[in-house]
């Protein structure tokens, strides 16, 4: 089962609410922990709570903070576009939502509203937002005052706007003329005929017709009397202009009588009809012209039993005429009428068992690098390693130092003098406070002669003497890497500065690798737009053989379960399948075997060309039965050549964020860094490294 489900629309005034308020009520039919969730809400005046939030939680009595309820408001969000900080938007939606999921079996997250003029803006947000998320999404499509053709194709548009980057579970259109819902969702099924579930929902007068609390709010009003029956809803409104007899005869049900306030004549008669069996209910009565009736006048109406709400207004009656005409209403947490009204229309309308069934039913196959990245960092939250970074003054350890510090994720330690690394910070405005950190300079360090001595005794056997075992402790990689086997430290990253060969040499000369392990392998966590996949190996071995690869293949399958995503191998080649021959396929073919007798467990697939590896529609035309064909998570290629270059490839061409190289295979993490990786990049090799170090 989904632990969300999106609420979102493409215009406003779709009747979102009357979903959202249906929707919680199923959802606490089925469990009783249900939570709910706005992104992005409006800019509230005097520290109002948010309309939407107030009238779900204070109804339903959910148990959540209202600060908890809601990550942004609508201008912190243009304030962080602005500014290029777009990615923080989703980063803290996301760590917002995963806060409320942990707490509820299931969240309902309700979009923005579209009552601003960047629409599009606002689509794009609301689709990053449900994908980041992770959630089937429901979209709500209103039909007001538009003819079928126009229903239909703002269905359509909606439809495919959302279909290219989430999943959609149910399309709603609301406010639907009771003349053509059959006809319309007839239409509707023709277009879009997919089997997506497809509701039409008849316009409700009631639901529409605006209370005389927003009547109030919107003229800026003055209430004289009938303040308790201020939820009262306006469903017809007129002017009192001609005699009160000719008047009368204009009354409708729940009439909002508009008047000059000297108009006692049809104050008192509307009042006289609202308890008169012979004629409508009055809503209520507004006095323009800032106009308030004589002494006598209110002495009359204080008496009377029973007074619909009457209310005072400068503007005149034209100008009130008008505003109340566009006044939109909305549901809020006072009007209990428009809130089970609303329940009870969603209930008669929309198929709730089957749409009970799918959200129970549904799997999300789309896995974002946001959600992979913020899963990476509450996972290292969880159990605090101490990293070091033996390139203590390259300006991008230094930046990503100061990210980490300030998330709390791990404990460092920099390798370097300290004067000079603290120039360094200084001198590029670097946030770091190096009372923070450790920072160890190798030949200054209590443990050095220590350091010397072990690795002495651990590498004689290779003619090392103490002299040379000095040399080595004194250079930054050796320093480091015997840090992490004395227990000082719980892992390492390096190769900003350094080259591969000067990192991974310490390690494999003491560290080295786990039982039963052969090779040291790397993989690159590639986190493209919908996807994180396994790239392996792209930085260590030049030309594995078969046994090699098998070994590759089975230490990426677990480090991707490991990292929570689904293994499902490639092992590629420029063939698929049996139609290629040649000693570079039958090496992957037998690879592929040997994989399949050693760990039966793993889902895989070789030789396969790579777009047959990663195209559903590609992969199903040249392995039908393939269970791995189209949908491979972890991609292993046939030598470094081919790996490295399609990583980087991939990496430039798509915007993919590449995170590694990852070693596989030592006893302690070690992990190496490209020379042109990015603050980005360490930060988050750092973490990863942290969650291979609680594994240990």
């Amino acid at each position: 089962m989904s632990k969300g489900i999106y609420v979102a629309t493409i215009e406003p005034n779709s009747g979102k609410s009357l979903v959202v308020l249906g929707l919680m009520r199923m959802l606490l039919g089925k469990t009783a922990k249900v939570g709910y969730f706005r992104p992005i809400i409006e800019d509230t005046e005097n520290s109002e709570k948010d309309n939407h939030i107030n009238t779900v939680i204070s109804f339903f009595d959910i148990d959540i903070d209202y600060n908890h309820s809601f990550a942004y408001t609508r201008n912190q969000v243009l304030d962080l576009y602005n500014k290029g900080k777009s990615g923080d938007v989703l980063d803290g939606v996301i760590k917002k939502y995963k806060y409320l999921e942990e707490r509820f079996d299931i969240v309902l997250v309700e979009g923005t509203d579209f009552s601003h003029e960047n629409s599009s803006l606002e689509l794009d947000i609301n689709m990053l937002i449900s994908k980041n998320l992770g959630l089937p999404v429901i979209i709500v499509c209103q039909a007001d005052s538009k003819n079928q053709k126009e229903i239909v194709d703002n269905v359509q548009l909606a439809y495919d706007a959302f279909k290219e980057e989430v999943d959609v579970l149910s399309i709603m259109t609301n406010k639907v003329d009771n003349t053509i819902l059959k006809e319309l969702k007839s239409k509707l099924k023709e277009r879009i005929n997919n089997g997506t579930d497809i509701t039409v929902i008849p316009k409700v007068r009631s639901l529409a017709s605006p209370t005389i609390k927003e009547i109030v709010k919107t003229l800026n009003g003055t209430i004289l009397f009938g303040k308790d029956m201020i939820n009262n809803q306006s469903e017809n409104f007129n002017v009192g202009a001609m005699q009160l007899r000719n008047y009368l005869t204009h009354l409708k049900e729940n009439t909002l009588v508009i008047t000059p306030g000297d108009r006692a004549d049809i104050i008192l008669g509307a009042l006289q009809a609202n308890i008169s069996k012979n004629y409508p209910k009055v809503s209520g009565i507004i006095l323009t012209g800032n106009l308030i009736p004589e002494d006598s006048i209110l002495k009359l109406i204080e008496g009377l039993s029973s007074v619909v709400p009457i209310i005072t207004v400068e503007d005149g009656t034209f100008q009130v005429t008008n505003r109340i005409g566009k006044i939109k209403s909305k549901i809020y947490a006072e009007n209990i009428d428009k809130i089970e009204t609303s329940i009870a229309t969603f209930e008669k309308h929309v198929n709730t068992a089957k749409l009970a069934n799918d959200l129970i039913t549904f799997k999300s196959d789309i896995f974002t690098p946001r959600m992979f990245q913020y899963n990476l960092l509450q996972r290292a939250l969880k159990n605090k390693k101490h990293i070091v970074l033996p390139e203590g003054y390259d300006e991008r350890v230094l930046r990503a130092s100061a990210r980490l510090i300030d998330a709390h994720v791990v404990d460092l330690t920099l390798i370097g003098d300290e004067d000079k690394i603290r120039e360094r910070i200084e001198k590029l405005d670097i946030p770091l406070n190096l009372e923070d950190i450790n920072i160890v300079s190798p030949q200054k360090s209590p443990h050095f002669n220590d350091y010397v001595n072990t690795f002495y005794e651990l590498r004689k056997h290779k003619n090392v003497n103490l002299d040379m075992a000095k040399d080595a402790m004194s250079d930054v990689s050796y320093f480091a890497t015997m840090m992490i086997y004395k227990g000082h430290a719980d892992g390492m990253v390096s190769g900003a500065v350094h080259t591969t060969a000067h990192t991974l040499r310490p390690a494999l000369q003491f560290i080295k690798t786990k039982p039963g392990v052969n090779i040291v392998s790397s993989v690159f966590f590639m986190c493209l737009e919908d996807r994180v996949s396994i790239f392996g190996d792209c930085a260590i071995n030049p030309n594995p053989n078969a046994e090699q690869l098998a070994e590759i293949a089975i230490s990426s399958a677990k480090t991707a379960q490991d990292f929570g995503v689904e293994p499902k191998v490639a092992m590629l080649s420029y063939s698929s399948g049996a139609s290629g021959k040649g000693e570079d396929v039958d090496r992957v073919r037998k690879a592929t075997e040997i994989v399949k007798t050693l760990a039966p467990h793993i889902k895989i697939e070789g030789p396969i060309q790579y777009d047959a590896a990663v195209d559903m529609r590609i992969g199903k035309s040249k392995l039908p039965d393939s269970e791995v064909a189209g949908q491979a998570s972890v991609l292993i290629f046939p030598d470094l050549n081919t790996g490295n270059n399609t990583y980087k490839a991939v990496q430039r061409e798509t915007g993919a964020l590449a995170i590694g190289p990852m070693l596989q295979g030592l006893n302690k993490p070690v992990n190496d860094l490209s020379r042109g990786c990015t603050a980005d990049d360490i930060y988050s090799t750092v973490i990863i490294t942290a969650i291979q170090a609680q594994d240990l």
